[in-house]
């Protein structure tokens, strides 16, 4: 029933990335030199994420850490997080390599945010209705709380994307963002740096930890 929307989507997906990639090139050039004076080497964080059906990829941004335990920096997120790279974070311009993604089909412009491959066997399978669709830079979640919201309220968001997705409701939610990220809104999970890891609907108990992985799952 979702094949000519699903088809649709994606040759805009191809348009819009192609587009963004090059209208965003001296932003990108820019990020790019300011990590590289602030923070060294590497410049792109990369790291292996879930996408449609669970196949991994690799998922590409901009660096705001600095290295887990190089020359002994700490391995606890917030203390990671540099300046600069949480001046990234509430401008989301961290995420604009992602669109490089879109253009490689691996991600589409809106759609679940995908998380990291160790939640996999962590999903309920109604929760894992999320990976039916292509992962994406922005989605339902991100315009209505980010961070900000629970665990059972951002996979409950993904899956009623999954269900009610459309065009009309695309639109909505990358208008939403837009608004979001101006605001700066629900960047950080409470009191944690970034988001709080999931453990699972059984593992309820341990989700006082405010630590994640890599770059905090977004």
């Amino acid at each position: 029933m979702r094949r000519p929307y699903d088809a649709v989507k994606r040759v805009l997906d191809v348009l819009v990335a192609a587009v963004g990639l090059l209208l965003t090139a001296p932003v990108l050039a820019a990020v790019a030199l300011a990590v590289l004076i602030t923070m060294g080497r590497p410049v792109l964080f990369r790291q292996a994420r879930p996408g449609r059906h669970g196949r991994l990829f690799e998922l590409v941004k901009f660096r705001s850490m600095s290295i887990d335990g190089e020359d002994g920096a700490p391995t606890n997120d917030g203390a990671r997080l540099t300046p600069f790279g949480r001046w990234l974070r509430t401008t989301s311009l961290d995420e604009l390599p992602q669109l490089w993604n879109v253009l490689r089909g691996e991600m589409s412009l809106v759609g679940p945010r995908p998380l990291l491959p160790a939640y996999l066997n962590r999903y309920t399978p109604e929760q894992f209705r999320r990976h039916e669709v292509r992962p994406g830079i922005t989605g339902l979640q991100q315009a209505y709380g980010r961070n900000a919201l629970s665990w059972d309220e951002r996979f409950a968001l993904d899956v009623c994307y999954v269900r009610q997705r459309s065009f009309g409701l695309d639109l909505r939610i990358l208008l939403r963002t837009v608004r979001i990220v101006l605001r700066r809104d629900g960047i950080t999970a409470p009191g944690a740096a970034t988001a709080r890891e999931y453990l699972g609907p059984r593992e309820l108990a341990a989700a006082g930890t405010g630590h994640s992985s890599a770059e905090g799952p977004r």
